[in-house]
């Protein structure tokens, strides 16, 4: 049983330094190459301590990615509020916000795809988070084009594949000598594919 029941509520100040202490070394090393032992010298507390907030590294892992989670939602719900009436510009600054991060200094790509590559078992707790967060960005961008006028025998497709792009941008930033040019050519193509999609 994993630890996600806790990680919506306000973590204490040791659980948070854990989780911190757990973010970086995750996502700058790897998951698996990132030892308990490692982690508890990090955040500066014991091993009886380590594991009274996690029961296991695993338990950890799934509260790392779940707060990943969490901030994926609040961007595109801020996308959303911002732009009400206008799904293609959330569209637009959904992956604005994807070009922007491979910007960021230290940037590895996505942690869910890392994550993912870590863990071979599709039932492991931590591909579980990955798979549902997965399903959730598809079902969102299918609302979004439902909202542009896409027609309902389109937009499962056309969702797909801007998921796709994204995946693909996040691995680009990765690896392109110019990440600040992700971002437009995320848009470009998403705007292909919409342009497709919307098509009669």
């Amino acid at each position: 049983m994993t630890d996600t029941a806790t990680t919506t509520a306000r973590p204490s100040a040791v659980r948070r330094r854990i989780l911190d202490a757990a973010r970086r070394r995750f996502y700058r090393d790897g998951i698996r190459t990132v030892s308990a032992d490692r982690l508890i010298a990090d955040a500066e507390v014991s091993k009886m301590t380590f594991y009274r907030h996690f029961r296991s590294k695993d338990d950890l892992v799934v509260a790392y990615l779940s707060e990943v989670v969490a901030e994926e939602r609040a961007a595109l719900a801020e996308a959303r509020c911002a732009h009400p009436d206008d799904p293609a510009e959330v569209l637009r600054t959904y992956a604005r916000r994807v070009g922007a991060l491979t910007c960021t200094e230290g940037f590895r790509g996505c942690a869910f795809l890392n994550a993912a590559a870590e863990y071979a078992d599709a039932t492991h707790p931590v591909r579980t988070v990955v798979a549902t967060h997965r399903t959730w960005l598809r079902e969102e961008l299918s609302r979004i084009l439902v909202d542009l006028g896409v027609t309902p025998s389109r937009v499962e497709e056309a969702a797909v594949q801007l998921q796709m792009l994204r995946d693909g941008a996040m691995v680009a930033g990765t690896l392109d000598t110019e990440p600040a040019r992700v971002a437009q050519r995320l848009v470009d193509a998403g705007e292909s594919v919409l342009r497709d999609a919307l098509r009669d």
